[in-house]
C-alpha cells in the first residue's frame, strides 16, 4: 500500500470502506457474496420446512406454533403428513397411514399393511439421516405416532447451540466489515451491530418459551425481521460502499476505528 493523500498510514486515515485497496475489497466481498447466498437457501429451507408445518406455504406463527410447541390435535406425523411432507406420499398412502394412526398405530396392522408404504416413500431419508426417526422400524414410527408435542428438549438444546454458535460468527464479520463504513453516526453504528446479537439471543429463547406457551411465537416471527433487517443494512452498505462510493472520485481521509 503506498503512502501519498489518500493512504496515509501515519494516521490510519485509509481505514474505512472506499479508501480500502482491491485486495482486501476482494476479501471482503467474497465473504458477503457468499454468506448472501447462504441467507438466501437459508431462506429457502424454512419456507419448505418450518413455513410448511400448517400445510400452507409461507411463515406463519401457526408454523412456529406446530413447530416448536406441537399441535395436541393431531399425531406428529400426522401434523408432518398435512404439512411439510405432504408431498412426500400419494393421498391414498397419506389416508391409510393417519387412519392407521388414529386407530392405535398397531403393530400387527404395521407388519401387514403400513410397512410397504413407508419403505415406498421414507425410508430413503428416514433411515439414512442422523437425528430423524429410523422409519425402517416400528419403534421408530410408533414414536411420531403420539400426539404432537412439538420440538423435544434435545433438539431445541442441540439446534439452539448450533444456531447461535454459527450465526454469530456470521453476524460478527457482517459487524466488522460494516464498522468500516463512512458517514454514519458512532450511535447508529453501535446499534445497528449490536441488534442482530440481541434479536439472535430472543429468537433462540422464543423457541423454548413458545414450546411451552404457543402465545410466544410472534417473539420468533419479530427477533427474525429483525437480525434480517439489520443483517441486510449493514451487508448492503458494505457492499455500497466499498465499489459504488468510490466512483464519486471523493477522497475519504478518516480512520473509522478511530473516530
Amino acid at each position: 500500500m503506498r503512502k501519498d493523500q489518500n493512504y496515509d498510514l501515519s494516521n490510519g486515515a485509509w481505514l474505512n470502506l472506499p479508501s480500502l485497496n482491491l485486495t482486501v475489497k476482494s476479501l471482503f466481498t467474497g465473504y458477503l457474496l457468499t454468506i448472501g447466498l447462504g441467507a438466501i437457501l437459508a431462506s429457502a429451507q424454512i419456507l419448505v420446512t418450518h413455513g410448511m408445518a400448517d400445510g400452507k406455504l409461507g411463515l406463519s406463527v401457526d408454523d412456529i406454533v406446530f413447530s416448536y410447541h406441537g399441535d395436541p390435535a393431531n399425531s406428529k406425523i400426522e401434523t408432518k403428513l398435512n404439512g411439510s411432507m405432504r408431498d412426500k406420499a400419494s393421498s391414498a398412502d397419506k389416508l391409510k397411514i393417519i387412519k392407521w394412526v388414529r386407530a392405535g398405530a398397531s403393530e400387527e396392522q404395521w407388519e401387514s399393511q403400513i410397512k410397504n408404504i413407508f419403505y415406498t416413500n421414507c425410508v430413503s431419508c428416514h433411515s439414512m439421516i442422523p437425528g430423524i426417526p429410523d422409519f425402517t422400524q416400528y419403534e421408530g414410527v410408533k414414536n411420531v405416532a403420539q400426539i404432537d408435542e412439538g420440538a423435544s428438549t434435545t433438539s431445541l438444546t442441540r439446534v439452539s447451540h448450533i444456531h447461535i454458535f454459527a450465526i454469530s460468527f456470521i453476524f460478527f464479520f457482517n459487524g466488522l466489515i460494516f464498522s468500516l463504513a463512512v458517514g454514519f453516526k458512532q450511535w447508529f453504528k453501535i446499534m445497528i451491530i449490536f441488534l442482530p446479537f440481541f434479536f439472535l439471543t430472543v429468537d433462540v429463547f422464543s423457541w423454548w418459551l413458545t414450546k411451552l406457551d404457543p402465545s410466544f411465537a410472534w417473539m420468533t416471527i419479530i427477533s427474525g425481521i429483525g437480525y434480517n433487517l439489520c443483517s441486510i443494512t449493514t451487508w448492503g452498505t458494505s457492499i455500497y460502499q466499498m465499489w459504488i462510493l468510490p466512483m464519486s472520485r471523493k477522497s475519504y481521509r478518516v480512520n473509522t476505528w478511530t473516530e
